[in-house]
């Protein structure tokens, strides 16, 4: 049987997406990692493949959290004058 992986300061694992993950704070604290990490979703702590139920809502998930975290608001003011 193969080893499991273990986490290191380049490797963390999340059980599941859930509303307590701060996902932008580890993304964020790998880029300021000059060599970047590795997010693994449906690893237990110890390493454990336990996988996940919704794989592309979870990948949905990550993508709109990072895109909300990076994307600056515009705010438009109309203004329309009929004369």
């Amino acid at each position: 049987m193969d080893k499991p992986l273990t986490e290191t300061n380049r490797i963390e694992f999340k059980r599941e997406l859930n509303d307590d993950l701060d996902l932008e704070k580890e993304v964020v604290a790998f880029l300021n990692y000059r060599e970047g990490g590795i997010i693994y979703v449906g690893i237990d702590k110890f390493g454990n493949p336990i996988g996940v139920d919704d794989l592309d809502g979870d990948m949905l998930k990550i993508c709109v959290a990072l895109w909300k975290a990076t994307t600056v608001p515009v705010l438009y003011s109309w203004s329309i004058s009929l004369e």
